[in-house]
């Protein structure tokens, strides 16, 4: 019986893993495409969604959010925005890779880097508001419980 709850937690940790990795090359994608697509085809691009009802309402939770947000991309915060998802993509990509190898040094690394981009999305979604960055930051809550398990498990 042990040995299958093993395996159901092992494989909840690889597509876990698998996951996060795709969520990392995603951000490195959209980092790539906010540097190139200047701000104002992404404001139009946002004007247009909004005004064809594509995120329910114009004035509706989903649509103030993504106005708010780009507004906020627009006016200077490109730079944040940009370096953000670089370096979370890097880091996620490179240590998704790292834990599939099951690479020991790599688990220690990924809790410590895990808890500071935890504890800098709650931080950042607390003072802005960010509708986003509280999901991002229950994501990678729910990675480091399983990288912890696992680094547990490695060490029997």
């Amino acid at each position: 019986m042990g040995d299958v709850v093993e395996s159901r937690t092992d494989r909840f940790f690889k597509i876990a893993l698998v996951l996060k990795g795709l969520d990392g090359a995603v951000e490195l994608v959209a980092a790539a495409v906010l540097l190139l697509v200047p701000a104002a085809a992404l404001n139009q691009l946002v004007a247009e969604i909004v005004s064809h009802d594509l995120v329910g309402p114009p004035d509706g939770f989903l649509a103030r959010h993504l106005v708010a947000g780009t507004a906020e991309f627009a006016s200077g915060n490109r730079t944040f925005v940009l370096v953000y998802l670089a370096l979370h993509g890097i880091l996620k990509v490179g240590l998704v890779v790292a834990l599939l190898t099951r690479y020991r040094p790599a688990y220690p690394v990924a809790v410590v880097v895990l808890a500071v981009l935890i504890a800098f999305e709650v931080t950042r979604a607390v003072r802005t508001g960010s509708a986003v960055l509280p999901f991002a930051a229950a994501l990678d809550i729910l990675i480091l419980v399983l990288v912890v398990r696992e680094y547990r498990a490695m060490g029997r």
